[in-house]
Order: C-alpha cells, then sequence, then structure tokens
C-alpha cells in the first residue's frame, strides 16, 4: 500500500511539471518566441533543457520547477543548461541564454545565470527562487 501511495505521489508531482512546461512553452510563444517542450520523462545523462526557446537571434534554455513557495535547481540541470547551449548551439555566447523558471502558484519568476559563473567552475550546489523574488530576465524587453 505505502509503494502504491509512493507511486501516486510520483506521478502527481511528474504531472505538475509537465504542466508548468507546457504553460512556459504557451507563456512563450504568447510573447513572440519560437518554443518547445524538450520530451524527456526522466532524468538524463544528455545536456537537454526542459524548453527551448527562440526569439531572433537569441537561444533560450529553460529549466522549469513548479514548487509553492521555493524552487529548487540543482548544480547538475544547470551545468546541462549550459552544456547543452554550448555542445549543441553553433552561435556566440553572448545570444545564448541559460534561464531557471520558476512557476510559483500563478506567478513566475525567471532567473537567467551568467555565462561567467559556469566557464569559472562559480556556480552554486543549488539556486533556490522564492517566492518573494523578482527575477533579473525579462520575458517582454524594456
Amino acid at each position: 500500500m505505502k509503494k502504491q501511495q509512493e507511486l501516486s505521489d510520483l506521478r502527481k508531482w511528474r504531472r505538475r511539471g509537465f504542466y508548468s512546461e507546457k504553460a512556459l512553452v504557451k507563456k512563450l510563444q504568447k510573447n513572440g518566441f519560437n518554443a518547445v517542450r524538450v520530451p524527456v520523462s526522466n532524468p538524463s545523462l544528455h545536456p537537454l533543457p526542459d524548453v527551448i526557446a527562440r526569439r531572433e537571434q537569441h537561444v533560450y534554455a529553460f529549466e522549469v520547477k513548479n514548487a509553492s513557495y521555493y524552487a529548487y535547481f540543482p548544480k547538475k540541470q544547470i551545468v546541462k543548461l549550459f552544456r547543452f547551449l554550448d555542445e549543441l548551439i553553433p552561435t556566440p555566447k553572448e545570444l545564448k541564454h541559460a534561464v531557471l523558471a520558476a512557476h510559483l502558484g500563478k506567478k513566475w519568476i525567471f532567473r537567467q545565470v551568467p555565462w561567467e559563473a559556469w566557464e569559472r567552475d562559480g556556480l552554486l550546489e543549488q539556486e533556490r527562487i522564492k517566492k518573494r523574488d523578482k527575477g533579473n530576465f525579462r520575458l517582454v524587453p524594456e
């Protein structure tokens, strides 16, 4: 019985993440991006983001989390964003962006991680976005 409950909880958790990824794709498209969800259903060793988007020359790799108040992004998931951009997108790094997307209830907070942090091995063991935080990335240019 306990194992059945754990499986049920895991399915709910995955559905929540899938919902947020789909919602982000719609939000990006509404704001002028070309965007797709990467359909990887389990943690992978391949450097794949949850969502890939492009607007003009710029390419964006998003890691998406759905949470109530705090969203945690482990270092290895952030490294995957940079590996994807570095190894698979043949454009200058100024046009490539690694973005953490926290879906906290009805609120979205976006944090772009700077290339310098990855290049200097300065990534934290995990990034945390709180519901009261302000992001440093806007979907609509100012």
